[in-house]
Order: structure tokens, then sequence, then C-alpha cells
């Protein structure tokens, strides 16, 4: 059994990152400060005796290094970042506070009380405008997001305190991530544009923009597969689906699940919105030798997704 931290644990992804590390028999704290994630999330990790939640900001440094001092753990699972890459467009200290700063923070605090392996939740988005499908070494790296630079300078980071520190580290990187318990992206977008007015979406960009939708649940299995089976100083792991669903396909999902015969409307241009990379595609034959492939294809993963929150919404009726 080992004594784990997962910060952002409230999360879309980190709520199932929970899960599964209960299920396993660990011990799970999950610190989120609840601005993205959801109590809700953790319903069924509250029933478990080895779990407990503790609500506080990973900025403030007095709160969160008591969470430390109090508990002895093996691991950290950072997770905690904002996710919304239009958000920290408008207002670009979204990223470097809760995104860089946030890393920054739980490095020192691993310093401080002498916990040396931390599972890193990375992003596609490192790589910037790709115009190959990138393996992990692909290089030099531009990112055209502040979430893509935050994520790399976290990196660089990790890096760092593992060379000074003798820490250890899993940085997976992963694309756009679908299913069960997700808060935004473009499928609520589309669900909400459609509810104000069920005869047209629109659509940011030409809808022609394409990438990987991986599902949440092949994801967690992914990030736990690197992390037991991998023993390098800094193991860096792209983690995807092979296959790669358009815009124009997503909104196309979107309208028959909610069974409505709506025109679709475009924009125009070839992104959505300023820091969007329109075409992505991942080289995942390291993973792949370790033996894991995802099991639900992109395509299948948003249409969980859809399903799951009008699903979610007729119940709450």
């Amino acid at each position: 059994m080992k004594n784990i931290l997962i910060t952002g644990g409230a999360g879309f992804i980190g709520s199932h990152l929970a899960d599964a590390l209960l299920a396993e028999g660990n011990r799970v704290v999950v610190y989120d400060n609840l601005s993205l994630g959801r109590l809700s999330n953790l319903d069924e990790a509250m029933k478990n005796q080895n779990f407990s939640f503790i609500k506080g900001d990973i900025m403030d440094r007095q709160d969160f290094f008591k969470v430390f001092e109090e508990n002895n753990f093996d691991v950290v699972f950072h997770m905690a970042a904002n996710s919304d890459i239009a958000k920290s467009h408008k207002d670009p200290d979204v990223d470097f506070n809760n995104t860089l700063s946030t890393t920054y923070n739980v490095l020192l605090a691993m310093k401080e009380y002498n916990i040396t392996e931390i599972v890193f939740a990375s992003t596609s988005a490192i790589y910037g405008e790709a115009e190959i499908a990138v393996n992990e070494d692909f290089g030099p790296l531009f990112p055209i997001s502040h979430y893509g630079a935050s994520k790399l300078a976290s990196e660089a980071y990790i890096s760092s305190f593992c060379e000074n520190y003798g820490f250890k580290a899993w940085i997976t990187r992963f694309p756009n991530v679908v299913g069960e318990r997700a808060t935004h992206g473009a499928i609520y977008d589309f669900i909400n544009k459609l509810r104000k007015n069920p005869a047209e979406l629109e659509v940011l960009g030409n809808g022609e923009q394409v990438k990987p939708y991986l599902y949440v649940k092949d994801l967690v299995e992914a990030i736990l597969l690197v992390w037991k089976s991998t023993n390098d100083k800094i193991n860096y792991f792209n983690l995807g689906v092979e296959s790669r669903t358009k815009v124009k396909e997503i909104a196309q999902m979107v309208i028959e699940e909610m069974g409505l015969n709506a025109k679709i409307k475009y924009t125009g241009g070839e992104r959505g919105w300023v820091g969007d990379v329109p075409r992505f595609s991942y080289c995942l034959d390291k993973i792949h030798r370790l033996g894991w492939k995802a099991k639900v294809s992109s395509n299948e993963a948003v249409r969980k997704s859809i399903r799951y929150i009008l699903e979610r919404d007729l119940c709450s009726l």
C-alpha cells in the first residue's frame, strides 16, 4: 500500500485517478481548491476508509506544506492546473499561477519533506504546431499557448529538481481527454449553444481541426502503467489514441445525440481561437512498447462523453 497525494484530485482526470488508486488498496489524500473540481466527483472515493479530502490552495504555502508535515507521502500525483486554454489567452496570469507556480510549490514541499517521487500530468500542447506525428524526443519545443508554455516550464523545473535533489519523475503528455466528469470543452460548448438555439450550431474555425480524443479511463490506466513499469530518473511518455476526430464530426455527433436537425455554421479560419493547435498527431510507439494501447477510439470516446453529459442533465431535472 502506498500513501499518495493527488493535487487537483477532485477534477475530471484526478478523480478517476483517485478511484483507480483506491481500488488497488492505496491510501489517497486529495488536495483541491474546487475551482474546477467538484466534490460530487469523489462520491465513490468518500466511501473508502483509505481516502481523505482536504480543501485548500497550493499557492498558500503554509497550509499546503502542513499537509506534507502531517502525512508521510510516498508519491505525489500532480494533476492540479488550469485546463482552459482559451481562458488563459484572456488572462495570462491564470496559467502562470495555476499551472507553473503550483508545480513549483509542489516541488518545494516535496523537497522540504523528503518526498522524492512525482507523477506529472503534462500535455501535447508543449509540442506547439508540429507538422509531423511527434515522438517524445521531438524538438525544438515552441508552445503556442500559455497553457503549453507553463506545462513545458513545469517539466523543466521537475527535471532540475530530479538532478539537484534526487527526485524521480514520471511525466505523461496527453491530448484532449473526454469522458465522464468532464467539465468544459467543445462538447459542452456545442450542447450549450444548441440549447439556446436548436436550429443552428456555430462552430469556431472551419471544422477541419483534427485531434486525438482520449477516453479518461484509458488515460488513467496508461498513467498507472508508466508509473509502475519504468524506473529511470525521468520517465516521459506520450499517452494517446491512434485515431483522431474532426471538430465538424464532434458537432454532428452532438446534433445527432440531441435528436436535432440543426444547421452547422462555421466562423471560418483554420483554428478556433488563439493558441488552438488545428491539427495534431502523436507517435505512440514508446507507450505501445510497454504493452498498452487505448481500448476506446477517438470517436467512441467523444460519443461516450456526449451521452454522459446529456444523461446527467436529464437525471438532474
